[in-house]
């Protein structure tokens, strides 16, 4: 099945604000550079309709099946995803066809009254979806009072305009997408908080029977990106056959003394951020994957896979 030079290409989206606009980034690079047009086709999927925590429904692959079913069925030609959702074992017939350049991957934390994390009293109330992050601020130690919050941008900070919560932490990349970066009040360094891995880049997929449009999204690839987010989630990959624990990691190409290497840095916490294993490496650009391997089997190695089951060291509210 390939789709016609002439035909515009169905682009299929989540409904939300900040899928539509990462979609129409793409259809604006896809029309640039491919000088194709695009049109964006609207996709339902499970986590859009349900007001459950993240958490309930296996992490990974909520927002991505209905995508790819749409792809496989024929009714879109290429989709696109936030590349942290995507599970990392393969989905047979279809192709990971372009990781365009990656935005800002870092957190950040939109306070009340514009404060930092560190400026907020002790028992603020501050709310996120993510365990991983939820175990991260408990290990800063700030005396949080952290509460599970779900739904979009808009609802998250709506949140903290309302006083329910005091502030939120998100990903800097969506807000910069949705031009809403004025409302930041402090972006996290990754020593404080590392973020998911592969957040901040996007994935762009079709059929891979599709061989011309595979060959031809291959333009919008970025290959820095793609290693960075490669090695990123080779970590998460091996740390998930035997690790459950919060996980953060972040991959970067820096110039080393001999030419370009990959810098790989991760963290896995106990659900309370009591305990930790972190660890960093380096290696070579093309060796992304045997870089996350081997970090993740480190930490393995080191307890990673125990930090679920350790006893708690302080109470925190999630």
């Amino acid at each position: 099945m390939s789709t016609s030079p002439s035909a515009p290409l169905r682009l299929g989206t989540r409904a939300s604000a900040l899928a539509t606009t990462q979609s129409g980034l793409v259809a604006d690079l896809v029309r640039d550079r491919l000088g194709r047009e695009v049109e964006l086709v609207e996709v339902s999927t499970e986590g859009d309709r349900s007001a459950a925590p993240l958490a309930s429904f296996g992490g990974t692959g909520v927002f991505v099946s209905a995508l790819r079913d749409a792809l496989l069925e024929g009714r879109v030609d290429l989709a696109v995803h936030s590349l942290k959702d995507l599970p990392t074992t393969p989905a047979d017939g279809i192709a990971l066809a372009a990781i365009p350049v990656r935005e800002d991957p870092r957190d950040v934390v939109v306070a009340r009254d514009g404060l930092t994390l560190g400026e907020l009293p002790a028992g603020s109330r501050v709310g996120t979806g993510s365990p991983r992050r939820v175990s991260q601020l408990a290990a800063l130690g700030l005396g949080l009072d952290l509460h599970a919050i779900r739904g979009n941008v808009d609802t998250r900070i709506r949140k903290v305009r309302d006083r329910e919560v005091d502030a939120v932490v998100l990903a800097r990349a969506g807000l910069a997408r949705l031009g809403r970066l004025d409302e930041v009040t402090e972006v996290l360094d990754p020593l404080q908080m590392l973020p998911a891995p592969g957040q901040g880049a996007l994935a762009i997929e079709c059929r891979s029977d599709d061989t011309d449009l595979v060959a031809a999204l291959a333009a919008l690839d970025d290959p820095a990106t793609r290693a960075a987010v490669t090695a990123e989630r080779a970590v998460l990959s091996t740390l998930e056959a035997g690790c459950s624990a919060p996980l953060g990691a972040l991959a970067e190409v820096v110039e080393g003394e001999d030419g370009e290497e990959l810098w790989l840095r991760a963290v896995a916490l106990s659900e309370d951020g009591g305990l930790s294993v972190r660890r960093s490496a380096s290696g070579a650009v093309g060796e992304a994957v045997r870089l996350g391997t081997r970090l993740a089997s480190d930490m393995l190695a080191e307890g990673a896979a125990d930090l679920m089951e350790a006893p708690p060291v302080r109470k925190q509210h999630a």
